[in-house]
């Protein structure tokens, strides 16, 4: 198996502690050289990272950031070899190349793993600026102009779960992503500013709004919109409609999402009492990073650490499979890592793994299209699916007056778009916990995740091998037979019960 699942929580559900922590401490980022590589130090877990930070400098590094509260620390280095000479030094536990030291190197070849990258931070089509605003009727939760093209909402009963709660104002929930447009109508009520960050800068907190603001990418946005999106009369629907988010940036200019940059981003929701955090990506630049490479390993402990802190700080983070149709339980041919780089084909098993979706206790969503079956693209696993939710399929046919079988939300600029992966999967299931976390305020992580999968709704496995289009180039069977287990986990997430149960 890749990890200890969230299936753990299902079994242990009340068996709950609550550790204490430690304030948060950062030391500021230096300017960098461009020839520098970054790195992941471990130190003490607990305590100084003094003779960690005196150890990176002593072998030829700069420290950009501590975590003393996880005992990580950033660092850069020109040296190809920095990593293995720190690794032993006194303070330090482990270390490893956070970005494939593909920066030591010519930029050009960053080019050839763009498209396999943004392939998880899914292509959105506009297809509108504006939506009329329709005039509420009292005593009634009435439709938003553009909720009739939502099936996802309907699929996972999220409109009638808003009839009783849109969710409980005292909730947030982290959209570790691209940044959210704080300015769209459908989202302004919901952004909390006090509460976002911009983690895109070496992995250094920033809190000005144009640091968690989206520039390049919509995908944030869309996100948001389908978490919270606010029932307002104007344009679409979240699934938890009054809960606040905050716009955790964790996606920088070119795509990426660095290990630094999702480290500060759950170590931010485990400060800032945030109930649930997004992450619909994977982290760059490694699909898979596998636990015998000592560089990867570095990092897969470095963020381990982050998400554990995050939970023991009564956070429940939930995270997208991926998109490339991939069993994740078995061997996998990965051919588009590292992708800032030139990727070299490899074949995997159990000792690598997707962060964060198959790090313990993160809740893995697959994706289903309209027609309630897996998405074509959606990765699975009989371990690693732990629910499943709408993240549309362009290739099943919704029944709703536009027919597209995709997902349609929020984008930056006021306006909305259709999406498809298991992007737009997560965030159906964070809001369904967000309105869990809105109805039992004194229940603690743990118990609220496990009651996702509780509530589920069983999908069976097709019978035989899965072709959903016909062609064969989409492949997949399903391990579990009636309980679905091996497409869907515990099944497709339940708004209505969220709310009622």
């Amino acid at each position: 198996m890749r990890r200890t699942t969230f299936r753990a929580f299902v079994a242990a559900a009340v068996a709950v502690s609550a550790a204490g922590v430690t304030a948060a401490t950062a030391a500021p980022a230096v300017a960098q050289d461009a020839a520098e590589a970054h790195f992941v130090v471990l130190g003490p877990q607990h305590g100084s990272l003094g003779r960690t930070e005196a150890s990176i400098r002593a072998a030829g590094g700069e420290v950009l950031q501590s975590w003393p509260q996880i005992g990580v620390v950033i660092a850069t280095s020109a040296d190809a070899e920095f990593a293995s000479t720190v690794r032993g030094k006194p303070g330090v536990a482990a270390a490893g190349a956070s970005r494939n030291l593909a920066e030591l190197g010519q930029a050009a070849a960053r080019a050839a793993g763009a498209a396999e990258q943004q392939g998880m931070l899914a292509k959105i089509d506009a297809v509108a600026t504006t939506a009329a605003k329709s005039a509420p009727v009292a005593g009634a939760v009435t439709p938003e102009p553009l909720e009739a093209n939502q099936w996802g909402v309907r699929a996972i009963k999220s409109d009638q779960a808003n009839a009783i709660s849109g969710g409980n104002r005292e909730v947030l929930v982290g959209v570790l992503d691209s940044g959210i447009d704080a300015a769209h109508p459908d989202l302004a009520p919901n952004v909390d500013a006090s509460k976002s960050v911009g983690c895109t800068n070496e992995g250094v907190p920033d809190t000005s709004p144009a640091a968690w603001a989206p520039t390049t990418s919509s995908h944030g946005t869309h996100v948001a919109g389908t978490i919270a999106a606010a029932r307002n009369g104007i344009g679409v629907a979240g699934v938890a409609p009054n809960v606040r988010l905050a716009s955790v940036k964790v996606v920088d200019d070119d795509g990426y999402i660095y290990p630094e940059y999702a480290i500060c981003g759950f170590v931010w929701a485990a400060e800032k009492g945030i109930d649930v955090t997004n992450n619909s990506y994977f982290i760059d630049p490694w699909f898979l990073w596998c636990k015998t490479d000592p560089d990867q390993s570095a990092v897969i402990q470095a963020v381990k650490r982050a998400v554990d802190y995050s939970h023991r700080r009564d956070v429940i983070n939930v995270a997208a499979l991926g998109n490339s149709n991939w069993d994740l339980t078995h061997e996998i041919t990965d051919a588009g890592s590292p992708n800032n780089g030139t990727p070299v084909e490899r074949t995997v098993g159990n000792e690598c793994m997707d962060i964060p979706a198959e790090l313990p206790g993160v809740v893995g969503v697959s994706a289903i299209g309209p027609e309630t079956r897996k998405s074509y693209y959606s990765n699975y696993g009989l371990i690693e699916a732990d629910v499943t939710a709408p993240g549309g399929d362009s290739r099943q046919v919704a029944g709703t007056p536009d027919g597209n079988g995709r997902i349609l939300s929020t984008i930056p600029g006021g306006g909305y778009g259709y999406s498809q992966g298991t992007s737009m999967a997560s965030p159906h299931a964070t809001g369904v916990l967000a309105l869990i976390r809105s109805t039992h305020r004194n229940w603690p992580a743990p118990l609220a995740a496990a009651s996702l999968g509780l509530r589920a709704d069983r999908l069976a496995c097709p019978p035989g091998v899965y072709d959903p289009d016909g062609t064969g180039a989409w492949l997949a069977t399903c391990q579990g037979g009636p309980s679905g287990k091996g497409f869907y986990g515990f099944g497709v997430v339940d708004a209505l019960d969220a709310v009622t149960r």
